[in-house]
This record gives structure tokens, sequence and C-alpha cells, in this order.
């Protein structure tokens, strides 16, 4: 049974200005450009999770709710994260 942790080298290719920007926040944090890859990646993971939480939360009290101007109101909020402001 292999680990679950199991690194896996995987091959990307990144616009110029955004590799500039890693190794400077690599370097600030003093870190490699890999581990700062590593370490972005998952916050961005996280963030969209986050992100889907928010959303069915959301849902939720959209769908649970009966006063007309708080379903309007949600019903807004829940617009503005599916298709931006």
């Amino acid at each position: 049974m292999g680990s679950v942790n199991k690194p896996v080298r995987q091959s990307v290719t990144l616009p110029s200005k955004v590799a500039v920007q890693v190794r400077r926040m690599a370097r600030n944090r003093r870190l490699s450009a890999n581990r700062m890859l590593v370490e972005l990646i998952e916050n961005g993971i996280e963030a969209e999770k986050q992100k889907q939480r928010e959303f069915f939360e959301l849902a939720e009290r959209f769908r649970d709710a009966t006063d007309p101007g708080e379903v309007k109101r949600l019903g807004d909020k829940l617009g503005r994260l599916v298709f931006g402001d």
C-alpha cells in the first residue's frame, strides 16, 4: 500500500511574471521556489474549499428564508457569488 503523502513530480509552465513573483516570494520567505509553489497551491485549494462551503451555507440560508426582503438580499448575494460583481 502506497503512502498518502507520496510526492509526485509535476511539471508546470508558468508565465514569466508569475515565475518572477514566486521566486521573489520564496527568497523573502527563505524557501525554495518549489516549496513556495506547494504552499501557494495548498492555500489556493483551501481558499476554493472555503468558497464552496460559503456558497452552500448561503444557498441553505436562501432556501430556508421566508421574509421576502431577506430572500431578495440573499438571492442577490448568491448571484454575486456565482456570477461575480
